[in-house]
């Protein structure tokens, strides 16, 4: 029975709740999920008491925002880790106070040409929320600026734009040793999304399937059909495990829970490889 194992709750940049996401699968048809919020895991404790609601698996993951030695943005998928575990906890904190820091510095800036203060982003978060872009970006639509995100996301929210500011995040290598010894399994997230922008080189690519990398998000809207078949090849060639997941966030973006699956018997070899803590099983 399928699993989507890449979804978002308010926790982060989602619109809804964690146990709504839980709902949301429980509708799909889905036998379980992974709640993967960007760089937090505050949202694991109400999706574990809705999974069990609905008799549902839940996986409990992250998603850690990297950024490469040459400015590229890379995605690291994280499940079952420690999310006591001191190396990537201390990243992970480091990571969230610099983004909100940027947010801040970005709001400023925005405030200068549109009607966009500090306290409309914060409407659009919850207290535990890993602020960032998608939270600026609702308050952009609910200011009328933008029609929805992807319109702020295109024009104004652009590492292009002069409103634009940078933020701290770990080396994509480091955060995938950083996973392991948090005894967490860590999996390449939307690895040739050139949609989304700049994508890495096959050098970085087996870097990181050196550092012990297990799996590649290979089944997901953003990677286009012949990514799909050169992801294949390098799953194939290295041992990597292949994963299907929708990336769902709600209403702030049009992916659809379980338009992307994975089957058991991938969650089954993460759930194998992991030592950092379990699956909620009903």
């Amino acid at each position: 029975m399928p699993f989507d194992l890449h979804t978002h709750s308010n926790i982060s940049d989602g619109t809804e709740p964690p146990a709504e996401v839980v709902r949301a699968a429980a509708r799909a048809g889905l036998t379980g999920l992974a709640l993967t919020d960007h760089d937090t895991t505050a949202g694991w404790g109400e999706a574990a008491v809705a999974a069990r609601e609905h008799g549902l698996v839940l996986v409990p993951g992250m998603e850690v925002s990297c950024v490469s030695d040459t400015g590229i943005s890379v995605h690291l998928l994280s499940y079952l880790h420690d999310p006591l575990a001191p190396g990537l906890t201390g990243e992970i904190a480091r990571s969230k106070s610099s983004r909100h820091t940027r947010a801040q510095r970005m709001v400023e800036r925005l405030a200068e040409d549109y009607p966009i203060t500090w306290d409309m982003v914060l409407a659009h978060s919850t207290p535990d929320a890993t602020l960032g872009r998608p939270h600026i970006a609702d308050a952009l639509v609910t200011a009328g600026v933008v029609r929805d995100r992807s319109a702020a996301f295109t024009s104004i929210l652009t590492p292009r734009s002069p409103y634009y500011v940078g933020h701290y995040a770990p080396d994509p290598v480091d955060a995938v040793r950083l996973v392991l010894e948090a005894g967490g399994v860590p999996v390449f997230a939307h690895p040739m999304a050139s949609m989304r922008g700049r994508v890495i080189g096959m050098e970085l690519f087996r870097e990181m399937i050196d550092a012990g990398l297990a799996g590649v998000e290979v089944f997901h809207r953003d990677n286009p059909d012949e990514a799909r078949r050169t992801l294949r090849l390098i799953a194939a060639e290295h041992g990597l495990f292949i994963t299907g997941s929708s990336d769902y966030h709600g209403a702030g973006k049009p992916n659809r829970i379980g338009e992307h699956t994975s089957p058991a018997e991938v969650v089954a070899r993460i759930e194998e490889q992991a030592t950092g803590t379990q699956a909620i099983r009903p």
